[in-house]
Formats: C-alpha cells, structure tokens, sequence
C-alpha cells in the first residue's frame, strides 16, 4: 500500500460493493425526502437519522492513486465554498489561509503520503474528516445532548446542549475536543475548543492545534438533507478564520454496521514516507 489514505479510500471506493450497511429494513412510514424537517418535542428541528455525504463528496484524490478516477465535482450549493474529504479548502479561493510554517508541515504530509494520518493507523479523526468520510454517522439528539456515533474508526461524540459552557483552556486536550451547542431559530450552533495538537481536517493533513475552534451551524432544510456550516479559528496555523460547509443525505431505511478497524489490521509496517 503506497499510501496511508487508502485505508480508507478503500471503503470509498467499493461501498456500494462490500461496505454495506445494516440489511435494509423495509419502513414505509418515511416521508418524501423534501418533506419538512421533523421536529423534537422541544420545537427545534430533530437531526436525528443515519447520514451519508451527499453525492460524491469526496473529492479528488492526491498523486498516488492512479487506478482510482477522480470523483465527479460536486454540484454548486448555495452558501460558503464545499470542503472535500482531501482537502477541506478545495472550495477555497486561493486555498487555505496557511501561515508559512503550517504551509511547510502541509506540505511535508503530503509528501509523506499521508502515512501519520490518524484515520490510517485506526485513531480518531479530526471532526472534519468524520464529516466527510465517507462511512455514515448516526445522531441521536435528547434534550441535554446530541451524540455523533460515526462508523468510521467507531467514533463516538457528544455535544452538550443543556447550558453548560465550555471548560476551561487547562482542560486535558481530547482527540475530539469539547463540544457545547445552543440552538439560534432553526439552527443548532456548536462550538468546540480543547483539541488536541495534532489534528488532521483531511486526508491531506490540513492542520489544527490546541489552539484552534470550530464553530458548525447544523441546519435541516427538509426531511432528507442536513447542511452544516463550519468556521475553523486556529490563530497559530491559519492567518485568519475560514468557513466551508458539508452537505448529508438521509439514509432512511438503514443502520450502521460495526466497523472495528484495528481488528487483523496489517498496514501499519507497510507505509510508505519519510
């Protein structure tokens, strides 16, 4: 294996094929995709279901996978520029707004072809990468908590929505950081600070630090589609903030599988980099 990506570009590429899901349950009760968003006994839209990237949204892949074709661009959405699972300012003008140094630790992942991705030797992934993995993510949202249970790397997250605020900047860095969400109309705005300093946005390794914040606004326009909004505040690697955004799709009929991804693993000594 030449790169560390294809771990997980492998699933990518054959889903349709041999990463399938929970057998389908036959469930009529589902109103047409745009159907109005449901909502939670609170008022507030209710996001819980199982979501899939919408489309192919996964990008073009780097140098190195040459029997893999690129995947189709993804069509024009309203709203900020569209992040891909490689490289999460694809959608960018210009790029992301690297400082030089981060620039230059971009640059050396990618010339190492990705191999300390997390995602590639079955760590936690940095959020924006579980947002567009392309393994599905199931929410269930309560009154007080939203919990995230990615099938990609079983990733489990919560985010807190009963009033509490963020902890403090000595709490202990998590792979996922602290999340605390408040709902603005429709919208339910999340923030999360204490990551660790070795986050990766994408397979690439776009960079983010113990330093940094991301801000999503989840929004759920109708019954099939969930929009989320992420603004990335890092001021130790980026020049200034930025925000790019990450379509999903409803998988009605469906559930995630278990995905143990240290389980006969075998890669590892077989990397590729520097």
């Amino acid at each position: 294996m030449k790169l560390a990506a294809t771990l997980v570009i492998a699933c990518a590429t054959l889903a349709p094929m041999l990463c399938a899901q929970w057998p389908d349950y036959p469930n009529t009760s589902h109103p047409k995709p745009d159907a109005p968003a449901p909502r939670a006994a609170d008022g507030h839209p209710d996001l819980s279901g199982v979501w899939d990237n919408y489309g192919a949204y996964i990008g073009t892949p780097p140098a190195g996978f040459p029997d893999r074709p690129a995947a189709p661009a993804p069509p024009p959405l309203p709203g900020p520029p569209q992040a891909t699972f490689f490289d999460v300012g694809a959608g960018i003008k210009g790029g992301l707004p690297l400082k030089p140094q981060a620039a230059a630790l971009l640059k050396q992942r990618i010339s190492e072809n990705s191999k300390d991705n997390p995602d590639a030797h079955c760590l936690p992934m940095g959020l924006m990468q579980l947002h567009l993995h392309p393994q599905p993510r199931k929410i269930i949202q309560t009154p007080g908590v939203m919990v995230i249970i990615y099938e990609a790397n079983s990733g489990l997250r919560q985010i807190f929505t009963d009033g509490r605020p963020l902890p403090s900047k000595d709490a202990q860095p998590w792979w996922y950081g602290y999340s605390v969400g408040h709902w603005d109309h429709d919208t339910l705005v999340v923030e999360t600070t204490g990551f660790r300093d070795d986050v990766w946005l994408d397979v690439n390794g776009s960079p983010l630090t113990n330093a940094g914040k991301m801000t999503e606004k989840f929004h759920r326009p109708t019954y099939g589609k969930l929009d989320i909004e992420v603004t990335i505040e890092d001021p130790t690697i980026y020049t200034k903030p930025f925000t790019v955004s990450v379509h999903q799709q409803l998988m009605p009929a469906t559930d995630l599988i278990e995905f143990i991804c240290g389980e006969n693993e075998r890669s590892d000594n077989h990397l590729v980099g520097k």
